[in-house]
C-alpha cells in the first residue's frame, strides 16, 4: 500500500512566481474564478444520496427556519468602528486650493453631468504656468484632494474619471503623483475591483511611470482584503526585485498575509528579521499581527516569545494585544494560560471586552471544560458585557463536540430568546452537529434555510458538508459536493484541500487522499500543521505507520510544530499498523510528561488502548485523564464501554452508560452498536434487538453493523428464523446487506450442519451482488472438516465453480490446501 501510495515525503520547493505584470485582459480573471487544478474523479459511481439532491436542487422554502421552526431575519453586523476621526463631519478640503475647492463643490453638485468632466477639469489648469515647478505641485496637489474627496462622498467612478483625464494628458507625468496612484488603487479594491486596480497599476508601469512604494503597498493591501493572498505575495516580490524598499506599514500588511495563508512560522520569522535588518522598526501593531499569526498553528510558545519581545524593546501591549494572546491561547487549549493573560490584562488597567471573554469561552470550549465555559458566560454578564452570537455559537459548538446535543439547543433557546439571531458560523455548527449524528434530512434542511433567509454558505459551510459526507463513507457525496461548491464560485484554498483529505480518507480510499495532497502541492498551496494532521490521519487509518514517521520527521525539521493532534495520530498509525511496541513508547512519553499529557492525547490512548484490546492500559489512560479534572466526550465513553462490552465486564459498562446518560451526553449510534455487540455474546441475547428498537425509536438511523450485530446475536444462539426476520427488516430499511451478514449465516448454518442452508445462503449473496470471501468458504469446509465429512468438504470445492463461475483458480487451490493442512 506504501508503495501505492507515492507520497511526496519530502515537500518541493515552491513553483516559481509567476510575473506579475502580465497582459492586462488576464488580470481581467473574475474573482473565484482562479483555475483550480482537477481533483482525482468520484470513487464511486453509484448515484448521489437523495439528501445530496436537495443540495443540488433545492426545493423553495417560503418561510425560512432555523432549528427550532422559527423565521430568521437579516441582519448585518458591522465589525468595529470607523476609522476616519472625520466621520460625521464635512469634508476637511485637505491642501486643496480655492479653484480645487471650487471644482470639487462642482464635481459633487448631484446636478453635475459626467459629460462636462472635461470643461471643469480645464478650468482647475487654466491660467497655470506649467514651467513653474510650484505651480505644477499646487496642481498635483489638487488633483490628490479631488480624488480624496470624491472618494469620500462615495462617487468612486467619478475620481477614477478625474485621474483617468489626467493620465490622458501628453504632460501628466508632472502631475500625477504616486500618492494619486495609491489613493485610486485603494479606492478601486474597496470596490471589489481589485483586479483593476493590478491592471491600471501594470499599464502605468508599461508606460514609464515610476511606480513607488506607496502605490505597491496599496495594491498589496488590495489583493490581501479581497483573500487573493497569493497575489499579494506576488506583488510583494516584484516590488522588492523592483528595488522599492518596504514601508513598515508594507511590512505589517505582508506579515498578516502570511499568517493568513498559514506560512510556516519560519518564513514568518524570515521576514519579521528581514525587516529589522533593513532598518524598519516595528511598531505595536507588527508585533500584534506576529502574535495572531501564532494562532492557525498553535503556536504558544512563540507566541509569548514575540509579547516578551515586544515588551523587552519598549512596545506597550494594548488590547488588542492581550485579546491577540488569549486567541493564541484558546486556539492551543491553554485555558489555564489563557487566565493569567486576562489577570495580566487587568492588572495593567484594561477591561476586559466581548472579544476577550470569546477568546477565554473558546479556550475552554475547545479543551470540553463546558461548566467552566458557562461560568465564563455568566461572570461576562455580570459585568454588564452582554454574549453575542459568537460567544453562544462557541459553546454550542463546544456541547455539539462533547456529544451533548441537548445541552446544544439550550444553549441556542437562550440565544434566541435574548434576541440574538444566528449567524453563518450558528448554521455551520448545526449542519456539524446534524451530520456527525447521521441526521442528514435535518443537516440539509439546516443547509436549504440558510440560502432562503437571505443569508449565503460560505467556505466553512461547504467545508463542513465535505467532512460529514467523508467521515460518513459518502464518497459520492463528497465528489458532488466539491464540485458544487466550485460552481458556487468558490475556489478551493488550503481549508477545503486538508478538508478532501480527511474526507477520502475517511471513504477508505488512501490513494484518492493522497492525490489530492499532491494537487494542492501543484496548486502552489504551502501545507500547514492542519494539512499534515490531515495526511497523518489519512495515514493512521491504513496503519501506514512507516510513513507517518517520515511525514512527522518532516514535521520537525522545521516546517510545523507538531501538536497533540499530529501525535494522536501517531499513536493511531501504530495501533492500525499493530505495532503495541512503538505505541507504547509513544504512550509512556506522555505519561512521563516527555509530551505533555494534553487531555486530547490522553483520550486518544484510551482509543488505542480499547482498540488494541488492552484492558489495563485503557483503565490506566482513562483515569489518569478523570484524575487531570479533563471533562470526557462521548467518543472516549464509548471507547470504555466498547472494552468492557467485549469481556462481558456488563457491570463495568453500564457504570458508564449511566454517566452519560446522568452527564447528559447523546448516546451516539456507535454507543448503541457497542451496547447491542456486548449483550450479543451475553446470555440476554435479546437485548441487542431491544437496544436497536430503542434507537430507532429515538429517530438514530442504524447501520449495517446495527443490523448484523442483532443478527449475529440470534445465529449464534440458534434462532435462525429471528435473523431472518431481522435480515428482512433490514434490506426493508433500504440498508445492503454486507458480506460480514451473510457470513454470520453461512457460517451457523455450516456450524449446525445445515449445509444446504449455508450454500444456498451463498448462491443468495452472489446473486444479489455479494462477492464472497475466504471467510465465506472457510467457514464451510472447516465444519465439514470438524464433523469428519472430508469427502463432502472435497466434493463442496470441487463444485464450487458451478456456485460461483467467477471463482479463482487459485481461491480453489488455496480450498484444497487447507483441507489438507486440516
Amino acid at each position: 500500500m506504501a508503495e501505492k501510495l507515492a507520497l511526496p515525503l519530502i515537500l518541493p520547493n515552491p513553483p516559481p512566481p509567476k510575473p506579475f505584470f502580465q497582459d492586462p485582459q488576464q488580470l481581467q480573471t473574475p474573482p473565484h474564478h482562479h483555475p483550480t487544478p482537477p481533483l482525482p474523479p468520484p470513487l464511486s459511481t453509484t448515484p448521489l444520496n437523495p439528501v445530496l439532491q436537495n443540495l443540488l436542487n433545492p426545493h423553495k422554502n417560503p418561510s425560512p427556519t432555523t432549528p427550532d421552526g422559527s423565521f430568521i431575519p437579516r441582519t448585518r453586523r458591522r465589525l468595529g468602528k470607523h476609522a476616519d476621526t472625520n466621520k460625521g463631519k464635512p469634508w476637511t478640503h485637505y491642501r486643496l486650493s480655492s479653484r480645487g475647492e471650487q471644482t470639487l463643490r462642482t464635481l459633487i453638485d448631484p446636478q453635475f453631468n459626467i459629460e462636462n468632466i472635461s470643461q471643469v477639469l480645464l478650468n482647475l489648469f487654466s491660467s497655470h504656468n506649467f514651467a513653474d515647478n510650484q505651480e505644477c505641485e499646487a496642481i498635483s496637489f489638487d488633483i490628490l484632494g479631488l480624488v480624496k474627496g470624491l472618494g469620500y462622498y462615495k462617487k468612486c467612478d467619478l475620481a477614477l474619471s478625474v485621474f483617468e483625464w489626467v493620465r490622458n494628458r501628453s504632460d501628466s507625468e508632472l502631475f500625477l503623483s504616486n500618492s494619486v496612484v495609491a489613493v485610486i488603487i485603494s479606492m478601486l479594491g474597496k470596490e471589489g475591483q481589485v483586479f483593476a486596480a493590478a491592471s491600471l497599476l501594470h499599464n502605468l508601469h508599461k508606460d514609464g511611470f515610476c511606480v513607488d512604494v506607496y502605490a505597491y503597498t496599496s495594491l498589496i493591501s488590495a489583493f490581501a482584503n479581497s483573500g487573493r493572498y497569493r497575489d499579494a505575495v506576488m506583488v510583494f516580490n516584484k516590488m522588492e526585485e523592483e528595488g522599492c524598499k518596504p514601508t513598515l506599514i508594507t511590512y505589517n500588511v505582508i506579515l498578516k498575509v502570511y499568517g493568513k495563508m498559514g506560512m510556516p512560522w519560519h518564513k514568518i520569522i524570515e521576514v519579521f528579521e528581514s525587516m529589522k535588518i533593513s532598518g524598519v522598526v516595528p511598531d505595536a501593531y507588527t508585533y500584534n499581527t506576529l502574535i495572531t499569526c501564532c494562532r492557525r498553528g498553535s503556536l504558544y510558545d512563540e507566541a509569548k516569545g514575540i509579547f516578551e519581545e515586544m515588551k523587552l524593546v519598549g512596545c506597550v501591549p494594548d488590547k488588542v494585544t492581550y485579546n491577540a494572546l488569549l486567541d493564541v491561547y484558546g486556539k492551543s487549549r491553554r485555558p489555564k494560560e489563557s487566565l493569567e493573560v486576562l489577570a495580566e490584562l487587568e492588572v495593567k488597567g484594561f477591561s476586559p471586552c466581548i472579544v476577550t471573554y470569546n477568546s477565554l469561552i473558546a479556550a475552554y470550549s475547545r479543551d470540553g471544560l463546558l461548566d467552566e465555559a458557562m461560568e465564563l458566560k455568566s461572570k461576562m454578564m455580570e459585568q454588564g458585557i452582554k454574549p453575542d452570537v459568537f460567544t453562544y455559537t462557541t459553546l454550542l459548538s463546544g456541547f455539539e463536540k462533547a456529544g451533548k446535543d441537548e445541552s446544544a439547543m439550550k444553549v441556542f433557546d437562550e440565544m434566541r430568546a435574548a434576541g440574538c439571531n444566528p449567524n453563518i458560523c450558528t448554521f455551520n455548527a448545526f449542519i456539524k452537529m446534524y451530520g456527525n449524528r447521521g441526521k442528514f434530512t435535518e443537516m440539509m434542511k439546516i443547509f436549504d434555510d440558510i440560502k432562503m433567509c437571505r443569508c449565503s454558505p460560505d467556505i466553512v459551510t461547504w467545508n463542513t458538508l465535505l467532512a460529514v459526507f467523508g467521515q460518513n463513507g459518502m464518497d459520492s457525496e463528497v465528489s458532488g459536493v466539491f464540485k458544487e461548491m466550485k460552481r458556487a464560485g468558490f475556489v478551493a484554498e488550503r481549508d477545503t484541500f486538508n478538508t478532501l483529505i480527511s474526507a477520502y480518507s475517511r471513504c477508505g480510499s488512501f490513494d484518492q487522499a493522497m492525490a489530492v495532497y499532491k494537487r494542492m502541492l501543484e496548486a502552489g498551496v504551502t501545507p500547514d500543521l492542519s494539512t499534515y494532521n490531515a495526511v497523518l490521519a489519512a495515514l493512521s487509518r491504513g496503519g501506514l505507520w512507516e510513513q507517518s514517521e517520515k511525514v512527522f520527521t518532516e514535521m520537525k525539521d522545521g516546517r510545523c510544530k507538531p501538536n497533540e493532534q499530529t501525535y494522536s495520530s501517531l499513536l493511531h498509525a501504530y495501533a492500525n499498523g499493530k505495532e503495541i511496541e512503538r505505541m507504547q513508547v509513544l504512550a509512556q512519553d506522555i505519561f512521563s510528561g516527555v509530551i505533555e499529557p494534553h487531555p486530547a492525547l490522553l483520550k486518544t490512548l484510551v482509543l488505542v488502548y480499547s482498540k488494541s484490546d488492552l484492558l489495563m492500559e485503557t483503565e490506566r489512560a482513562f483515569s489518569t485523564l478523570r484524575r487531570k479534572g479533563s471533562s470526557m466526550d462521548i467518543t472516549t465513553l464509548n471507547a470504555m464501554v466498547s472494552i468492557y462490552g467485549r469481556r462481558q465486564m456488563i457491570n463495568e459498562a453500564n457504570k458508564i452508560i449511566n454517566f452519560i446518560r446522568e452527564s447528559g451526553f447523546t448516546p451516539t449510534l456507535t454507543t448503541y452498536n457497542t451496547l447491542m455487540n456486548m449483550y450479543t455474546r451475553s446470555e440476554n441475547y435479546k437485548k441487542s434487538e431491544e437496544i436497536l428498537k430503542d434507537l430507532l425509536s429515538k429517530g438514530v438511523k442504524p447501520d449495517v453493523i446495527s443490523y448484523n450485530t442483532v443478527i449475529n446475536a440470534y445465529c449464534r444462539n440458534g434462532r435462525m428464523r429471528d435473523a431472518s426476520r431481522v435480515f428482512t427488516q433490514m434490506r426493508e430499511s433500504g440498508l445492503v446487506p454486507d458480506v460480514v451478514t451473510y457470513n454470520t449465516f453461512v457460517a451457523n448454518y455450516a456450524a449446525d450442519s445445515m449445509f444446504v442452508e449455508a450454500i444456498d445462503v451463498v448462491r443468495y449473496m452472489i446473486k444479489h451482488g455479494c462477492k464472497p470471501n475466504e471467510s465465506t468458504y472457510n467457514s464451510i469446509v472447516d465444519s465439514y472438516c470438524k464433523l469428519g465429512r472430508r469427502d463432502e468438504a472435497v466434493v463442496f470445492i470441487s463444485n464450487l465453480r458451478k456456485l460461483n463461475p467467477h471463482i479463482s483458480k487459485k481461491e480453489e487451490c488455496r480450498l484444497s490446501a487447507r483441507l489438507i493442512k486440516r
